[in-house]
């Protein structure tokens, strides 16, 4: 019977697995995950002492480790790893079972798909056939291209013009019958031996938090789309702003592992929502940005490093070490956003509402480079993927695709009191402000001294003073943004 590997990277799911199901009925299985050595970058390819590639953050690790040794549970044991150089150890394997087929899912990061494209020659140089096949994005790039035949750089006509109006996604498929390959015993290492879980005392808890299994993210989309409002997908258009509300289906870590698919997510609604219900377009569109990022990485591969406005690549960002580190541990003395950081960290998530105020604080109002954020989410996030991550952070620094205008400066106080508006989110990770009044919970530097005293709040020793006056920082940003050469976004 025909043996065929499978390597598993970012779909480490068996429903809706493309390239596993081409594998399971080709004959034999061998199931792989391949922890690949991490390219060493070349010297002088760091800009203000940010790494330029992608290599794995420490959340991701801890997500991975969990979501590997669940996957090998549901392939009943057969998962094989391996770790080290995947030309290699493919070969290896061929050599050693006679698989005549290796099966993939499409990447999309430019050094991920060049170095797919190098095994594929190669294999096929062997007489191997290799079958890479769609399974993380709704529509392939080369789908999605404007009528001259190039990327779309605006949200709104990529997906309104392009994506809605291409062919549907496909619908998902089913979980296939697996024939394991059984001829012979493959040495593996196990889950623990890839060492993959930090030794970091932050990520102890975080992943208690989870459930991190292909099961946990079908039960999430279940939870999201049964809800009844105004929580999950009922009260998606307005609540997903609002970060107390389960408005939102924190989908967002199981589909960057592959865990859950996006095809899944866009039909799971069939039979619940009528297709023009405001909430489901508004999801859908959700699932736009994510396909939108993965376009522009597709299309632009220094993504992670270079603006695609060039004209910020003249940007004078300050080198404030202190501010940088009160920002990613949430002691700004701004409750909104030091909510938002410890949240992250206590969690390996954060609201998306809260996301977007605290990059802009940190570019707008410490004026420090989006780039230091996109590290620190990177490290921390358990969602954080080389598309989304990097384009929503040159988003708000108003220097990527469709960027927030730099003029639009979130002030950290009335979003709090907009969005978090009986202070639940606030108050749950910033307990010293637990009984500060609504009125001073977003601006305790100005609440009058009986009303800190009664709220057992001192500022400087148990709630810091600001960084900055916003005020102050949003008239300072808006003189160097001004101050930049003047250009659109069709330079990229």
């Amino acid at each position: 019977m025909p043996v065929t590997i499978h390597w598993f990277r970012s779909d480490l799911r068996l429903f809706d697995n493309p390239a596993l199901t081409v594998a399971a009925d080709s004959g034999q299985v061998i199931p792989i995950y391949i922890l690949e050595e991490e390219r060493k970058k070349n010297k002088g390819q760091t800009i203000s002492g940010l790494q330029q590639t992608h290599t794995m953050g420490a959340a991701t690790k801890l997500w991975l480790h969990h979501a590997l040794s669940s996957l090998h549970a549901d392939l009943q044991g057969n998962l094989i790893f391996r770790c080290g150089n995947a030309d290699r150890i493919l070969k290896e394997l061929i050599d050693e079972t006679s698989a005549q087929q290796v099966t993939m899912t499409r990447r999309y990061a430019p050094q991920e798909s060049e170095r797919d494209e190098n095994i594929r020659q190669k294999l096929q140089e062997k007489g191997v056939k290799v079958t890479i096949e769609t399974g993380n994005l709704l529509w392939d790039p080369e789908q999605i291209t404007k009528l001259d035949g190039t990327p779309y750089k605006v949200f709104t006509p990529f997906y309104r013009r392009g994506c809605l109006a291409a062919n549907p996604p496909r619908q998902p498929l089913p979980r296939p019958n697996i024939n394991f390959y059984k001829e012979k015993e493959i040495s593996s290492l196990t889950v623990d031996k890839l060492h993959l879980k930090p030794s970091l005392n932050w990520t102890d808890g975080l992943a208690s938090q989870w459930d991190i299994s292909e099961y946990g993210a079908q039960a999430a989309l279940q939870q999201f789309i049964l809800s009844a409002e105004p929580n999950g997908l009922s009260g998606y258009a307005e609540g997903r702003n609002f970060p107390s509300r389960a408005a939102t289906s924190r989908l967002s870590p199981y589909l960057k592992f592959g865990q859950i698919s996006p095809h899944q997510a866009w039909y799971a609604a069939d039979g619940h929502f009528n297709s023009s219900d405001k909430n489901l377009d508004m999801f859908r569109s959700e699932l736009g940005w994510r396909e939108f990022s993965y376009h522009l990485l597709h299309a632009n591969p220094q993504l992670k490093t270079t603006p695609l406005q060039k004209k910020f690549s003249h940007f004078q960002w300050l080198n404030e070490p202190q501010h940088l580190r009160a920002w990613q541990t949430g002691q700004t003395g701004y409750p909104i956003i030091d909510a938002g950081m410890r949240e992250l960290y206590q969690t390996g998530y954060m609201h998306n509402r809260v996301r977007m105020i605290v990059g802009s604080f940190l570019v707008k109002n410490l004026l420090l480079d989006w780039r230091h954020g996109e590290a620190w989410f990177w490290d921390c996030l358990f969602d954080a993927d080389a598309a989304s991550n990097t384009a929503s952070w040159q988003w708000i620094a108003g220097c990527g695709a469709d960027a927030a205008p730099y003029f639009r400066v979130f002030n950290p106080i009335t979003q709090g009191h907009k969005f978090d508006s009986d202070g639940k989110y606030t108050r749950h990770f910033v307990p010293e402000l637990a009984d500060m009044p609504s009125k001073y919970l977003f601006n305790p530097f100005d609440a009058p001294a009986d009303v800190l005293q009664r709220a057992g709040v001192s500022l400087g020793k148990s709630y810091p003073y600001p960084l900055v006056d916003v005020k102050v920082s949003r008239l300072r940003a808006l003189e160097h943004f001004a101050a930049l050469p003047k250009g659109t976004s069709s330079d990229m």
